[in-house]
């Protein structure tokens, strides 16, 4: 199995009110239906919890503008206590005997230090009062 790095996104207000927006070179890793602009998929957590995302593609305008809908996007903010600054981590796993995308990943990340000049970022669910 190999692990690929979709993207990373550094969270700004909006991303924690609204939709967190998708770079567009990314949507190749998405098998969207032919014709539909949106479409489900699930990412697993740091903790093996599943998350499932609705993934959508504006109608009309020069470029796709990838975003991740509200309606899947923020109980996923809420449960992670997710807030600007923070980052999320999207991988896909793929099968490489036959290149067949088998799972995505998510990870919800802060940064906790600095530390020779390199930040250094920890999932969530490794801080300390995480879930209570």
């Amino acid at each position: 199995m190999e692990q690929v790095h979709l993207f990373t996104k550094k969270l700004k207000p909006t991303h924690i009110s609204h939709t967190l927006s998708v770079p567009t070179d990314v949507l190749e890793a998405f098998p969207f239906p032919q014709g539909a602009h949106t479409m489900k998929f699930e990412a697993v957590d740091a903790i093996d919890n599943v998350w499932r995302f609705c993934l959508s593609t504006r109608l009309t305008g020069a470029y796709p503008k990838p975003v991740i809908l509200r309606s899947s996007w923020h109980r996923f903010v809420e449960q992670k206590g997710l807030a600007p600054e923070d980052r999320v981590v999207f991988f896909m796993e793929r099968d490489e005997d036959n290149d067949m995308v088998r799972r995505y990943t998510v990870r919800a990340q802060r940064k906790v230090m600095i530390l020779m000049g390199q930040d250094i970022w920890v999932d969530v669910e490794d801080l300390p009062l995480y879930g209570l």
